[in-house]
């Protein structure tokens, strides 16, 4: 016997049709890449989405194209989302932290065949442009008073959409059909692409607002600091219209004043970013004493979140911090540290040890870590092993059929992260697989050490990593940036860290440098620094 409901198929675009109807004055407020700051609404947006559609139709893309944006976060890269999804096509976002080969090999691999840009990224696009032999049109996300120079054939983006006629409807989808694509950063090998459909989007969009995830209403003001080229900005490009809050889009400023200039005169009450971002802004309010009236909340993932970060947002800024995990393959959200009933007594630095960890897995996301026979370890908040992870926002393949080996006949994916899970089902990340320093057929996370340096006032920012020791195998060096006029010797340091940790993860050495190198999505980048530090050899191995 089947249930008598109506077929209502999960896709995007009802999410803006519903923001239109329900929250249409609802403002979203951009930092617009021409320089001013800029107002419009969600039914502004829905219309202009709509002839998005209509001219893409009209100029005969397809059901299943693939095109493409280089953008910022602003309205007008919402639009382009809605519209290139209102047809069936596949909205696919670049990373322009790329280097521009790299993003030339995705848009080749992807066959993309329109680009919405950024006048930011002309210069990338200039380069590339005629290496990608499937691009028919590029269009700019401008007006005609900022038209760029350029020997390309180009539209801008106003002119273009002042062609459109009105009156179109979105396109009948299977909710299945292809929504979006996001491309991993490609730390080991050629990036991979990631396909997200519909349905995906949708769930993952409900998934991510409830109250033990972000936990976002309309009463919000929300700033998505994380870009839209990060894993749709963690969902939050379809989760805030969701529920209608007032968006704020911070264009292409990611510094510390620019960053506090909108979440003070919008009245921003939650944010999200990595954790780079964080360490800006709070260093920009130490500098001049400002503080944080209208936030209430933040989300921090992409990284392991400094406990100094969360200490300091929580104890002297009064903000909830959420500290979450997630990957490209799970749209991304993961896991999210709201905190339990069962934990809820606890105070201090007993509290923060839970809000170290990566949280909770929200209904849709089943987690589980296991041993390399596949055998599920105890969830006894000490056991690691391989974290994998299913559900309905997360890839069952990679576009093209690479990386086979990460899926198993059941659905589950092998994240390829190291990590235990408690008896309440909070999850910490102790490395990634490859990252792990195993030292006398022991293992020691460099996620902990390198949150533990961080925690010293002196130190901008640290990495730990694995050098070959003739007698343990491996032993970790401590990499460091100091803070601006700040002299921190290897002796303070390790003071700093001694009888916080096992005496036998303490590093052998700290390495100072100017600066620490990172992906094109903020990651710290272990393989560079590993091939930095190849000739290295510890004193005390001689």
């Amino acid at each position: 016997m089947l249930g008598l409901m109506q077929k209502w198929p999960l896709l995007c675009h009802k999410v803006l049709d519903y923001a239109a109807a329900n929250h249409a004055a609802r403002e979203v407020v951009s930092r617009s890449v021409e320089g001013p700051i800029v107002s419009t609404t969600f039914a502004n947006i829905h219309e202009r989405a709509l002839k998005v559609s209509e001219l893409l139709d009209r100029e005969g893309y397809k059901e299943g194209d693939r095109i493409a944006t280089l953008a910022w976060n602003t309205a007008r890269h919402l639009e382009a989302w809605y519209g290139i999804m209102g047809i069936g096509a596949v909205y696919h976002t670049l990373n322009p932290r790329l280097f521009p080969d790299q993003i030339a090999w995705i848009m080749n691999h992807a066959e993309d065949r329109a680009l919405f840009v950024d006048l930011t990224f002309m210069p990338i696009v200039e380069k590339i442009a005629p290496s990608v032999k499937s691009l028919k049109k590029i269009i700019v996300l401008t007006d005609k008073a900022h038209l760029p120079e350029t020997k390309l054939e180009i539209v801008t983006y106003e002119d273009w959409l002042a062609e459109a006629k009105g009156g179109f409807q979105w396109k009948s989808l299977d909710e299945d059909a292809a929504a979006g694509m996001c491309y991993t950063s490609g730390t080991t090998g050629d990036p991979k692409g990631v396909v997200y459909s519909h349905r995906s989007n949708v769930l993952h969009a409900m998934i991510a607002a409830m109250p033990d995830a972000m936990g976002i209403s309309c009463r919000d003001v929300i700033m998505p600091v994380v870009p839209m080229f990060h894993a749709n900005a963690w969902g939050l490009g379809q989760s805030v219209p969701m529920v209608g809050a007032k968006l704020v889009m911070p264009g292409g400023k990611m510094d510390g004043a620019s960053i506090y200039e909108l979440l003070d005169t919008e009245k921003v009450s939650f944010t999200a970013a990595v954790p780079t971002v964080w360490l800006m802004l709070l260093q920009y309010l130490e500098e001049t004493g400002k503080q944080l009236p209208y936030l209430n909340k933040v989300v921090i993932g992409g990284a392991a979140c400094p406990r100094a970060v969360t200490r300091k947002f929580e104890e002297v800024y009064g903000v909830e911090v959420i500290h979450a995990w997630g990957m490209t393959e799970m749209s991304p959200l993961g896991t999210l540290c709201t905190i339990k009933p069962e934990y809820r007594n606890l105070q201090d630095d007993a509290l923060l040890n839970i809000k170290d960890k990566q949280g909770v897995a929200p209904f849709g996301v089943e987690m589980k870590v296991t041993d390399d026979e596949n055998v599920e370890r105890p969830r006894d908040g000490k056991t690691f092993g391989r974290l994998k992870v299913r559900g309905p926002a997360v890839a069952r393949a990679y576009y093209g059929g690479a990386g086979k080996e990460q899926f198993d006949d059941d659905n589950w994916f092998d994240t390829g992260d190291v990590a235990h899970i408690d008896k309440y089902g909070y999850m910490q990340i102790t490395d990634r697989a490859k990252d792990v320093i195993k030292s006398g057929g022991e293992w020691i996370s460099t996620i902990d050490l390198e949150n533990l340096a961080v925690g010293h006032p002196d130190v901008a920012e640290a990495a730990v990593i694995g050098i070959r020791h003739s007698r343990w195998d491996e032993r970790p060096l401590l990499v460091v940036v100091k803070k601006p006029g700040k002299d921190p010797k290897k002796e303070d340091l390790l003071a700093f860290m001694n009888g916080k940790i096992a005496k036998w993860w303490m590093p052998d050495d700290v390495a100072f440098v100017e600066e620490i190198p990172h992906t094109a999505t903020g990651k710290i980048q272990k393989m560079t620094l590993r091939e930095q530090f190849k000739e290295y050899r510890f004193p005390n191995d001689a």
